[in-house]
Formats: structure tokens, C-alpha cells, sequence
């Protein structure tokens, strides 16, 4: 049975601000997930905070490149110390961010101890990158490039820390829930990253899918893989609480299927939940949504 580790990373340094003067309040995330009673739910020692720096955009203007781009840099070599460590003792980090920049702690981490793959839950592939500002915009939040930084598209500060670039090799990425018709899709299947959509899980079987999408995650291939998991990739009717709650997302059966099937391998070897903002949840519905998701994807302990 594997010793399941809390670790609170509450940054969102890689989100734009919901409106001007404020800050994304998905740094709340963890707080409102612990409320839900998720420690005692997953039988979880407690692992603490990666205290994130403040945001602070300061003078930053698009063309600049990713903001926050030197904070986000030293709290990912934070966050990868704290789930490194972890990793080495062989317990299970389960890390409640945050917005989706907190994945390159976890990726830069395992690319220390050798060659991981990841298994990213994620309503958009967050592929944003400096070759594709035709289809998804100019760089600047790295919460929507997290995934092209990681594989070693991103700017060098971000994307080769440590000399460790790529931190996830194409062919070690798994895509699970992206929306049918994702402008992605073409540019991430012509690199190799094998990606499922909505459509595609629902006609083959969430269990299915993510079965099949697991060959090749394996020793002596990689070490194992990490789960990401973004709020977004549910419907809005169910979580209207993330900053783009695109519709067509899957229903909380579908996630839940998914979800298991990922985690109950025994290649899985840690986990993050991000994006879910509890400001935009006023009756908490959709936090008690998402912790009853990630507390099922275990065994009762």
C-alpha cells in the first residue's frame, strides 16, 4: 500500500488576473479541498506548504515573454526539491495547487531521478508555445504553456532549468480530455504526444483509453508517470469554478473512471489538482465536487 503525502502548492503565478487589480483565486485550491475533510479522506500524511512568492505582474506588457518568469523559475526548483524528496523515499505526493505552472515542479523533479512520462487530465493541452502564436495568442501565462515549457518549448529560464531540458520527452506525454476540435490537436499528434478528446473517451471507455494510453509508461522505458489534473477538463455544468470553462468538458462518471484507472497503476507515482477557484464557487458545490473525485480515485484507507 503506498503512504499518500499532502503537499499544499497554492501559486498562481501563471494565470492572468480575473480583472484588473486582482489576483486568480486559485490559490485558495488547497484550503478549500482540505476543508472537504481530502487529508482524513486519503489517509494522507501531512507534507506542508511550498509557500509561493507574491504575484506581481509590475510593469509587464505582452511581448515581454511569461510573466513572473524569475518567480516561477524559483518556486519550480522549490516545489521539485520538496516532491523530489518525496519521490526518493517512495511515497505518493498528491500536491493541491494552484494553477497548472505547479506541473514543472513535478516534471522538473522527476527528470532529476531519471526518465518519467505524464498523464495530463486537462480540458486544453496548455501548449502554448513561441511556434504556434498564430493559433493560441502571444506567450505571457504560463498556466496555459505549462506543457510546451515542460517538453522544452518554452523560454530557456523556464524551460532548460538546471540544464535539464526537456523535462519530459513527446513521446512520454499522454493528453486525456481535450475539447473535440481543440486547434492543438494536429500540431500535438504530429509531434507524437498521444492525446484522447472528450469524444474519443466517451465512445472507447474512459478505463479503456486510459489503458491503452498507459503502454509505453513502463520500465525499463521510463521510471513511471505523473498525473496532472486540471478542474477544467469537466463540463461547466459541473465546475463553472476555473477561468475558462469551455463547454463539452466530461461529466464527473467519465473523470472518475479515468481518474482511477490512471492512478491505480502502479507506474503512477504522484499527482496535482489545479485550477478550481473557490472565489468563483460561492456555495462550494463544485469544491465538494472535486474532492469527492480525488478522494475516490483511491482505496479507502
Amino acid at each position: 500500500m503506498r503512504t499518500l503525502v499532502l503537499v499544499d502548492a497554492p501559486s498562481n503565478l501563471g494565470l492572468k488576473p480575473p480583472a484588473p487589480g486582482t489576483v486568480p483565486g486559485v490559490y485558495k485550491l488547497a484550503g478549500a479541498l482540505r476543508e472537504q475533510g481530502l487529508a482524513a479522506r486519503l489517509g494522507a500524511r501531512e507534507g506542508g506548504v511550498v509557500v509561493p512568492p507574491r504575484y506581481d505582474r509590475g510593469s509587464w506588457q505582452p511581448g515581454d515573454g511569461v510573466f513572473h518568469a524569475d518567480l516561477l523559475a524559483s518556486y519550480t526548483v522549490t516545489l521539485a526539491d520538496r516532491i523530489e524528496r518525496h519521490l526518493r523515499t517512495g511515497e505518493f505526493p498528491v500536491v493541491l495547487g494552484g494553477d497548472c505552472s505547479i506541473q514543472l515542479g513535478a516534471s522538473l523533479a522527476m527528470r532529476r531521478l531519471g526518465r518519467y512520462g505524464l498523464a495530463a487530465i486537462d480540458g486544453s493541452a496548455d501548449f502554448r508555445h513561441a511556434g504556434n502564436t498564430a493559433v493560441n495568442g502571444p506567450v505571457g501565462a504560463a498556466g496555459g504553456e505549462e506543457l510546451a515549457i515542460a517538453t522544452g518549448r518554452g523560454q530557456r529560464d523556464l524551460a532548460d532549468i538546471e540544464g535539464l531540458s526537456p523535462y519530459l520527452r513527446d513521446e512520454d506525454v499522454r493528453i486525456f480530455g481535450v475539447r473535440d476540435g481543440d486547434p492543438d490537436l494536429a500540431e500535438l499528434r504530429a509531434l507524437g504526444i498521444r492525446t484522447a478528446t472528450v469524444g474519443e473517451i466517451r465512445e472507447r471507455g474512459p478505463a479503456t483509453v486510459a489503458k491503452a494510453a498507459l503502454d509505453g509508461l513502463h520500465p525499463p522505458v521510463t521510471e513511471g508517470f505523473w498525473v496532472h489534473l486540471d478542474a477544467d477538463v469537466l463540463d461547466p455544468s459541473v465546475m463553472p469554478a476555473v477561468d475558462s470553462p469551455d463547454p463539452g468538458g466530461l461529466l464527473p462518471a467519465e473523470l472518475a473512471e479515468l481518474l482511477h484507472a490512471l492512478v491505480a497503476s502502479p507506474r503512477c507515482v504522484g499527482l496535482n489538482v489545479t485550477i478550481y477557484d473557490p472565489d468563483l464557487d460561492p456555495d462550494g458545490s463544485a469544491g465538494a465536487l472535486l474532492a469527492d473525485l480525488v478522494a475516490g480515485a483511491f482505496p479507502a484507507p
